[in-house]
C-alpha cells in the first residue's frame, strides 16, 4: 500500500500543479500511511522508502539530481530533439508567443484571452475607412481592370499616391498615416471586397515591401530618405524573394552578393556585386526601390570575417544599371502587377543593405519577423473580405431568386450551401481581429501568422466555391455583371503565396510550433547546443524535470476531461458557453499530450512524418478559431442574435477538432502507442461531438438571407453600394426592392394563382421581360392600388434584371481576338548577359543611383501607363 498511496499522491499532486514543500510533506505522509496500512511490513518499508528516496531526489533540485540523472539524460536528449537547420534556428528566435502558448500548455487561462486589449480603430483610422478607401472602392471598376486595362486606371493610382495608402503604417513624422495593424486589415479587406487587384496593389507595400524592414531594421539615413518617399508613392516598393528554385523552400535563395568595391556616385567605395533571378514579385514591373533578399559572400576577406556571410536584405534602385524589370506575370485574371526581376553584378554600396553594414547576414531574422506581420494581415483580409463579399451577394440572390414558384433561400439544399458561408465568414473575421489585436499589442506572432494565412485562405475556398454553388450559371458567365468571378478566380493566389497551403500545414503552423510554443522545448534545445557542459546540465536539470511534470499532468488532465466531457474543468460564466470552454480545455490537454509523445518519440523524423504534422495542425487550426470566435462574441458583449453563429462556429470547430485528433492518434507513426494514445485522448471513443444539427445549420443559413441587424454584422467592413448599374449593387438594389414590396408581390402571385383558369390566360404567355403588362394587369384588376404600381413595376423589373447575365456581340469578341493576336510577348532572362533581353517596359537609362534622378524616374514610371504598367 505504500507504493499505491506514494503513486496516488504524486499523480494528484502533479494534476494539482504542486510542488515543493508541499509536494514533500504530502508524499512523506502518504508513504507513511501506505507503510501503516501494511503493518510496518518490511517488503512495504523497502519499497515505499526507496520510491519515495527517488522521489525526494527529482523533486529537489541539487548536485546528486544533477549528476546522477540529469548528466545521462541530457545525453539521451540530444539525440531525440529535432535536428535544426540553421534557418529553423533563427525561426526560433523570431517573433513571440502568445494565445498560441496557452493552447500548447494544454491549460490554456481563459482569462488571458478575453481580458487582453483587443482590436480597435481610432476615430483618425474609421474616417479614412469611410473617407478615402470609401471613394476609393467608387472609383474601380473591376471588370475594366481585369479584361480592358489590364491594370488599375491611372486616376486611380494618383488616388492611391496622393492619399497615403502606400503609407499606412509609416510614422506620421516620417510622412506616413502611423496606422494601427487593425487598421491596415480593415483597409485591406474593404478593397478587396471591391476588387482584388487594387486590394493586392495596396497591401504590398504596407506589409511585404521593404517599407516595414526599413522601419524596424534601417539605418537612420535610410528611414530619412526613404520612408517619406515610400509615404506619398514618390517611390513604389516591392521585395523579390521567391525564385525559381527556392520558392517555399526560401533558405536555399541562390541570389547572392560578393563584397567588393565599385563606383557609386563617383567614387570607389565598399559595396556588394549582386546576381539575382527573381519571380512571382508583387509591383515589381512598375517597382523604382527593389528589395532583394541574397547570401552574401565574402572570398576576398574585405570585411576580414567569415566567406559565407549569410542571408541579407539590400535596397536596389529601379534605375541602377543592370537592373531588370517591366515583364509581368497575369496571376488567373487578377492584374496587379506582378512579374519577374532580374540583374547579374550590378553593384551597390553598403548604405544599400538594409540596417547597413553591421546587418549583413541577418536578413532571414529580419524577414522571419516581418513577413510574420505581413502574412497576418495581407491574405486573412482578403480570406475574409471574399466571404463577406459571398455573404452580401449570396445571400441577397438566394432571397430573390425564385425557382418552383418560391425563394430557392427556402430549399434546404440550397440553406446547406449558406450554412458555412455566413459560419466560415464570422469565424475568418473571428480569427482575423484576435491576430490583429496581438500586432497592435506588440505581439509577432510567428505561429498565429501561418495559421491564419492558411486556414483563412482555404475557408475562402469553401466559401466561395458554395456561393458559386448557389448562384449557378450566374456566376458563371463572365461579363460585367458577375460578382463572383474575381473572388473565384482569386482563390488560388490566396492559397499558393506567402507558403504554399501545403507546406504551411504539414511543415509549418506544428512543425514551428511545437517548439515555438512549447513551455519547455526551447530551454531544453538551448541547454542541448551549450558548449559548457556544466552549465548545459544546470540548465537542462532546471527545465527537464518541470517538462516531466507537465506531460504527466496533461496526460492525466486528458483522461479525466476525456471521462467527464469536461465537467472537471472550471470554466467562465460569461455567454453560458461553458460546455464548450470545457471540451477545448480538455482537447487542449490532448493536444499537449500528443505534442510530447510526438517530440519524444519522432524527434529529428518529424520533418518527414508530414501527414501528422498535418492532422496537429488542424488541431491547432480548431483550436485557434473556436478561441477567435469566444473573443469575438466577449468583446462584443454577447448579443443574443448572434449566438447561434457562435453555437455553429463551435461546434463545427469541435466536430473537425476532434476528427483531426482522431486521424494523428490512429495513425501515429509509433504503432504500439495507438491504443495508450486512444485510451488517454479519447478514452470514451470519438462521440458526442456532432457539430451543428439541421436546425441550427437552418438558423446560420437565416442570418444572410433575413433583413436583419445580423446580416449586417456578418458582411461590417465590406464595401457597400445598392446602385443598379453595379456588378453587387444590382444584387443588393434587387434585395432592397423585394424586401420593401414582399406584400405586394404576394398579393399578385395569389391572384394569378387564384384566378378563374378560363379567364386572362394571355397572362399565362408573359414572358419574364414582359413586366409592364403584367403590372398593368394588376393595377387594372385592383390587386394593386395606382399608387403601388410604380413601386411594383420597378421591383420586378430589378427581379429580373439580377438574374440576366452577359452575352457579348460575336463580331467584337473576333476584333478583340485579332487586336490580341502577337500583343503578348514572352519574356525571359537571357542565357547569357551578351544577349539582349525583351522587355514590357524600354529600359530606362543607366543611373548611378543619385536621389535626384531617381525620383524624376520615380515620376515617370508612375504616371505613364505606357512606360509603367501597360504590355
Amino acid at each position: 500500500m505504500s507504493v499505491l498511496f506514494l503513486i496516488i499522491s504524486a499523480l494528484v499532486l502533479i494534476y494539482l500543479g504542486l510542488g515543493g514543500t508541499v509536494a514533500t510533506v504530502v508524499l512523506v505522509a502518504a508513504t507513511l500511511a501506505g507503510m501503516a496500512q501494511d503493518d510496518w511490513h518490511i517488503l512495504s518499508i523497502l519499497l515505499g522508502g526507496g520510491l519515495l528516496a527517488l522521489a525526494m531526489i527529482i523533486l529537489h533540485a541539487d548536485e546528486l539530481r544533477r549528476d546522477k540523472l540529469s548528466k545521462p539524460l541530457l545525453g539521451w536528449v540530444r539525440g531525440q530533439l529535432p535536428k535544426l537547420s540553421d534557418t529553423e534556428q533563427e525561426a526560433l528566435k523570431s517573433g513571440s508567443v502568445d494565445w498560441d502558448g496557452e493552447l500548447f500548455s494544454g491549460q490554456p487561462e481563459w482569462s488571458k484571452l478575453l481580458d487582453a486589449k483587443p482590436a480597435h480603430l481610432s476615430s483618425e483610422e474609421q474616417a479614412f475607412l469611410d473617407g478615402p478607401v470609401e471613394t476609393l472602392c467608387a472609383m474601380l471598376d473591376d471588370w475594366k481592370i481585369t479584361h480592358e486595362d489590364y491594370d488599375l486606371p491611372d486616376k486611380v493610382w494618383k488616388y492611391i499616391r496622393e492619399n497615403g495608402f502606400f503609407g499606412l503604417m509609416i510614422p506620421k513624422e516620417q510622412g506616413g498615416k502611423g496606422f494601427s495593424h487593425t487598421a491596415h486589415s480593415e483597409i485591406v479587406m474593404k478593397i478587396s471586397t471591391r476588387s482584388v487587384s487594387a486590394a493586392v496593389t495596396v497591401m504590398v507595400p504596407n506589409s511585404l515591401g521593404p517599407g516595414e524592414l526599413l522601419m524596424e531594421y534601417g539605418t537612420d539615413d535610410q528611414k530619412q530618405h526613404y520612408l517619406p518617399r515610400l509615404a506619398n508613392g514618390e517611390e513604389i516598393p516591392c521585395f523579390a524573394l521567391t525564385s525559381p528554385v527556392a520558392g517555399s523552400d526560401a533558405g536555399a535563395i541562390p541570389d547572392k552578393g560578393i563584397v567588393c568595391k565599385g563606383q557609386w556616385n563617383g567614387k570607389e567605395v565598399l559595396g556588394l556585386k549582386v546576381t539575382w533571378n527573381k519571380r512571382y514579385i508583387t509591383l515589381a514591373p512598375v517597382a523604382t526601390l527593389i528589395g532583394l533578399a541574397i547570401k552574401v559572400y565574402d572570398p576576398d576577406k574585405l570585411l576580414g570575417g567569415d566567406d559565407n556571410i549569410g542571408v541579407t536584405c539590400v535596397l536596389v534602385p529601379r534605375d541602377t544599371e543592370g537592373v531588370h524589370a517591366g515583364a509581368r506575370h497575369l496571376p488567373m485574371n487578377t492584374v496587379f502587377m506582378n512579374g519577374p526581376t532580374w540583374g547579374n553584378d550590378v553593384f551597390i554600396p553598403m548604405e544599400q543593405v538594409i540596417g547597413g553594414q553591421e546587418m549583413l547576414g541577418k536578413g532571414w531574422t529580419m524577414l522571419l519577423e516581418c513577413l510574420s506581420i505581413g502574412r497576418s494581415i495581407s491574405l486573412p483580409a482578403l480570406g475574409t473580405g471574399a466571404g463577406k463579399v459571398a455573404s452580401l451577394a449570396t445571400g441577397s440572390y438566394a432571397l430573390v431568386r425564385e425557382q418552383f414558384g418560391r425563394s430557392i433561400s427556402q430549399f434546404e439544399g440550397v440553406q446547406e450551401a449558406l450554412e458555412p458561408i455566413a459560419g466560415y465568414t464570422y469565424m475568418m473575421d473571428s480569427a482575423r481581429l484576435l491576430t490583429a489585436g496581438m500586432l497592435d499589442r506588440g505581439v509577432r506572432p510567428s505561429v498565429p501568422s501561418a495559421v491564419l494565412k492558411y486556414r483563412n485562405t482555404d475557408l475562402m475556398r469553401v466559401v466561395i466555391n458554395n456561393a458559386m454553388d448557389v448562384v449557378a450559371g450566374r456566376g458563371v458567365i463572365t461579363g460585367p455583371r458577375n460578382f463572383l468571378a474575381r473572388a473565384y478566380q482569386a482563390v488560388p493566389i490566396g492559397i499558393t503565396v506567402e507558403g504554399a497551403n501545403i507546406l504551411t500545414r504539414s511543415l509549418m503552423v506544428f512543425g514551428q510550433g511545437a517548439i515555438r510554443c512549447h513551455p519547455f522545448i526551447v530551454d531544453e534545445i538551448e541547454a542541448a547546443g551549450m558548449d559548457d557542459e556544466r552549465e548545459a546540465v544546470r540548465k537542462f536539470d532546471d527545465t527537464f524535470y518541470r517538462h516531466i511534470a507537465h506531460t504527466t499532468r496533461n496526460a492525466l488532465r486528458a483522461l479525466v476531461l476525456g471521462l467527464t466531457h469536461g465537467l472537471a474543468e472550471p470554466a467562465p460564466r460569461e455567454g453560458n458557453i461553458g460546455k464548450y470552454y470545457r471540451q477545448l480545455a480538455r482537447f487542449s490537454a490532448g493536444f499537449a499530450l500528443l505534442t510530447d509523445v510526438t517530440l519524444l518519440t519522432i524527434g529529428g523524423g518529424l520533418k518527414a512524418r508530414q501527414r501528422l504534422s498535418g492532422r496537429m495542425a488542424d488541431c491547432l487550426v480548431q483550436l485557434y478559431y473556436a478561441s477567435a470566435v469566444i473573443k469575438q462574441w466577449h468583446e462584443e458583449g454577447y448579443p443574443d442574435d448572434q449566438r447561434p453563429l457562435v453555437e455553429w462556429c463551435l461546434q463545427t470547430c469541435l466536430k473537425d477538432l476532434q476528427a483531426a485528433m482522431r486521424e494523428a492518434v490512429i495513425n501515429f507513426p509509433v504503432p504500439a502507442l495507438r491504443w495508450p494514445l486512444r485510451i488517454l485522448i479519447l478514452p470514451l471513443g470519438a462521440t458526442g461531438l456532432n457539430g451543428p444539427d439541421d436546425r441550427l445549420g437552418t438558423e446560420v443559413a437565416a442570418t444572410i438571407v433575413k433583413d436583419k441587424p445580423l446580416r449586417q454584422r456578418i458582411s461590417r467592413g465590406a464595401y457597400f453600394n445598392d446602385k443598379p448599374d453595379d456588378a453587387l449593387g444590382r444584387v443588393l438594389n434587387a434585395y432592397r426592392l423585394a424586401n420593401e414590396t414582399v406584400e405586394l408581390r404576394a398579393r399578385l402571385h395569389d391572384a394569378i394563382r387564384n384566378r378563374d383558369p378560363e379567364e386572362l390566360g394571355g397572362i399565362d404567355m408573359l414572358l419574364g421581360h414582359q413586366r409592364k403588362e403584367l403590372v398593368d394587369w394588376a393595377c387594372k384588376e385592383g390587386i394593386v392600388r395606382d399608387e403601388e404600381c410604380d413601386k411594383l413595376l420597378e421591383a420586378l423589373t430589378a427581379l429580373y434584371d439580377v438574374i440576366r447575365v452577359d452575352a457579348f456581340d460575336a463580331d467584337g469578341l473576333k476584333a478583340l481576338s485579332r487586336c490580341a493576336k502577337g500583343k503578348r510577348k514572352v519574356v525571359e532572362r537571357p542565357a547569357s548577359d551578351d544577349q539582349d533581353t525583351e522587355s514590357v517596359l524600354p529600359e530606362k537609362p543607366a543611373g548611378s543611383g543619385n536621389a535626384s534622378t531617381r525620383a524624376t524616374k520615380t515620376r515617370k514610371a508612375t504616371s505613364s501607363k505606357a512606360n509603367g504598367r501597360k504590355a
